[in-house]
């Protein structure tokens, strides 16, 4: 051993390695590293054997012949564990880099899988539709009460007096004649529509709007039933006839409507006529709309006692007996159907931008005065009242002289 560190010693240092600066180990070194590994492992098989063969001495000290196989089988784990010390440390395993790159494409889905998924988002759609339909009706049903209730909190109110209700008329009145002067002035043109249930005073709102307007650019359009000629037209071609121009103000007295109310609920129109209706009146409206159209929709809504009330009034009154045709009558004995029509027709045609407004027409005073004010708050307007003209002085007449009276026929003086 010695011998063998000595040969390492006098072996000298290697030459350095290229420029990196690192001294390498010298062969001597590693010699003598190797030597005394080599001399550790010798005493430790010593040490082990010495050891194992003591307690073998002392467990069986009459067994000294049967010793030899044990000490083969000594030398054999001796020489194993030699050769697991001399053997290098294995490196640690580290895991594989991934493959740096673009991720690779999916698989196209089969075609089976990809109708399956179709059909699924089509339910979804369909689904999804189906529940805002259904929200739709709970809004519905929802305005519904609200209605109701508010008919009969309007019931509870006291009578409003007559001499109220007159001056509050009068006030009003003279606002919708600034109103028609800033609509002239302005070019506007105004559509309001009045529909609801028969004699829920739709005609007494209708005239006491009209009274104070200049009837040159303030009309009422109340259509008879269409003639023939007029049935094959596009339905909405005959009302459009009666739109207004620049500077008018139209009042529809009943108007494209009837065929979800009445011809809906008589039969005089089929499935296919009426689902269409309520399919483009949305957007018949949004075109007149567009067209600068200002287009208000009222709904005169009355109870079923005050309805039959004012019905049995008509039919004792010979002057307002005129006012009963046949359908008034139907629309008593069908009086849910038109429930049912009012309410799919407001369903299909209550837009945000063409609303319908409710008008609780159970006490009719209150609905004519509520009904204007809510028409003068929607279409905004100026004050353009001209100032106080002074009347000019009548001219002598000259000449003139006026033809004798009974040269003319006049109306015999009863009174």
């Amino acid at each position: 051993m010695a011998k063998a560190d000595a040969e390492g010693t006098a072996g000298g240092e290697e030459p350095t390695g290229g420029s990196t600066g690192r001294t390498p180990r010298t062969r001597a070194a590693r010699t003598t590293t190797a030597s005394s590994s080599a001399t550790r492992a010798t005493t430790a098989r010593g040490t082990t054997a010495r050891a194992r063969s003591a307690r073998r001495a002392q467990a069986a000290p009459d067994a000294q012949p049967d010793a030899q196989p044990d000490a083969k089988a000594d030398a054999k784990a001796d020489a194993k564990a030699d050769a697991k010390a001399a053997a290098p440390a294995a490196p640690e395993a580290r895991p594989a880099a991934k493959p740096a790159g673009k991720p690779a494409p999916k698989p196209e889905p089969k075609p089976e899988v990809k109708a399956k998924a179709d059909k699924k988002k089509d339910k979804g759609k369909a689904k999804s539709k189906a529940k805002k339909l259904k929200a739709e009706a709970k809004a519905a049903v929802k305005a519904k009460r609200a209605e109701a209730t508010e008919a009969a909190t309007s019931k509870d109110r006291p009578k409003l007096k007559n001499k109220d209700y007159e001056a509050e008329l009068a006030r009003l009145q003279v606002e919708l004649v600034k109103m028609q002067a800033w609509v002239k002035h302005a070019g506007l043109k105004v559509v309001v529509v009045f529909e609801g249930r028969d004699a829920a005073g739709k005609g007494g709102v209708i005239k006491r709007i009209t009274e104070p307007l200049n009837p040159r650019s303030a009309r009422v359009v109340a259509l008879a039933a269409p003639t023939e000629r007029e049935q094959g037209q596009w339905y909405f071609q005959r009302y459009v006839a009666h739109l207004p121009t620049a500077g008018e103000i139209v009042l529809f007295d009943r108007s494209w409507y009837n065929r979800a109310g009445v011809e809906r609920v008589m039969g005089f129109v089929d499935e296919a006529g009426y689902r269409e209706f309520l399919r483009s009146t949305p957007e018949f409206e949004t075109l007149l709309q567009r067209s600068g159209i200002i287009l208000i929709k009222y709904w005169f809504s009355v109870s079923d006692a005050e309805q039959e009330r004012r019905f049995r009034r008509r039919i004792d009154d010979v002057t307002r007996r005129w006012k009963l045709s046949p359908m008034d009558l139907q629309s008593r004995a069908r009086w849910v159907d038109y429930s049912r029509a009012k309410d799919a027709m407001f369903l299909a045609t209550d837009t945000p931008a063409a609303p319908w407004w409710v008008v609780d027409a159970d006490d009719k005073k209150r609905a004519r005065l509520n009904c204007i004010t809510h028409l003068l708050q929607t279409i905004p307007y100026q004050d353009l009242t001209p100032e106080p003209v002074k009347l000019p002085e009548r001219p002598d007449p000259g000449t003139y002289v006026r033809p004798p009276m009974n040269t003319q026929r006049f109306v015999p003086a009863i009174w």
